[in-house]
């Protein structure tokens, strides 16, 4: 059995006023054939974060042609699991919006890692404590549009390998210090093994040891690295080695098989590799650990 948990689709209607996001992003009867050929039974779309916006002129529209696309896919294909978007910037309209989305069928919330430039953490605590009472997990895609350094460097190749992984990263080490991953209880989902967290696990503890003793920086009552296994990553094509060190920090029950179509499409030389952690631990994270998420 195969849950894909981080799989892509900019329908037609948004795709025309996106730069980058055009063909197969945009190509619905593609994205059903990757499923049927590679046998996957459940596959969980999600929002990559776009520049639709700024042709639109209003987050609301994007918001509006986003979800009702994916809805009438909902309808079509059983093997589709959504996760809706609401708009950030209108803060008192969030709830009912998280609310929208439960009652249209969708499983979960999309949230970029940033927006406008910005980290933004406590203005979201009404959609954290939404999330919380419709029982609906957030998934973490790394912002695309502005990241983390893109004002000082703007290149093609290190903006998406460089700045999205520090920019998912950097929220999620917000989410951390400002409580949040504590506080609610709310399943995180971080796209991309969140970033460059699993190479940074002993620097988290050693480093928060050595500021608590001279009091400079607040008592988070336990490890940087306990509290952090609080949240879901996914693989996202990522290599065997890599995994390794998500698996170290997050858990082996924290891992999820993700392609990121259409980005990655080796999907079996991708699965052949988990192999090598053995049948139960690939099982775990082809869907078992997806199963957790109370998505179906």
């Amino acid at each position: 059995m195969l849950y894909d948990s981080h799989i892509h689709f900019i329908p037609q209607e948004l795709s025309t006023h996106t730069i980058f996001y055009k063909g197969v992003w945009a190509d619905k009867e593609n994205l059903y054939e990757f499923l049927e050929v590679n046998n996957i039974e459940k596959a969980f779309l999600v929002y990559p974060s776009t520049d639709a916006h700024i042709k639109l002129g209003n987050h609301d529209k994007v918001c509006d042609l986003y979800n009702d696309a994916l809805e009438r896919i909902l309808g079509e294909n059983s093997k589709i699991i959504a996760a809706g978007i609401v708009n950030v910037n209108n803060v008192s309209n969030i709830a009912s919006g998280v609310k929208s989305l439960k009652v249209r069928g969708f499983k979960a919330i999309s949230l970029a890692s940033s927006y406008n430039g910005k980290f933004i953490v406590n203005e979201l605590y009404p959609l954290f404590e939404a999330a919380q009472n419709y029982n609906l997990p957030i998934f973490i895609h790394p912002q695309t549009i502005n990241p983390i350094g893109f004002e000082r460097v703007k290149d093609p190749l290190l903006m998406p390998v460089l700045e999205y992984s520090f920019d998912i990263s950097t929220f999620l080490g917000l989410l951390m210090m400002e409580g949040v991953l504590e506080k609610f209880e709310v399943k995180f989902i971080f796209s991309s093994l969140a970033g460059v967290m699993p190479f940074l696990k002993e620097r988290f503890d050693r480093v928060y040891t050595m500021l608590r003793k001279r009091e400079l920086v607040k008592d988070l009552g336990k490890p940087p690295t306990e509290i952090l296994k609080k949240v879901y990553v996914d693989t996202s094509g990522a290599s065997l080695k890599d995994i390794g060190l998500a698996l170290d920090l997050f858990g082996e029950d924290k891992i999820l098989w993700g392609s990121d179509y259409p980005v990655n499409v080796n999907i079996k030389e991708n699965l052949m590799m988990l192999d090598g952690l053995g049948k139960e631990m690939k099982e775990r994270i082809t869907f078992q650990n997806f199963l957790q998420l109370g998505l179906l």
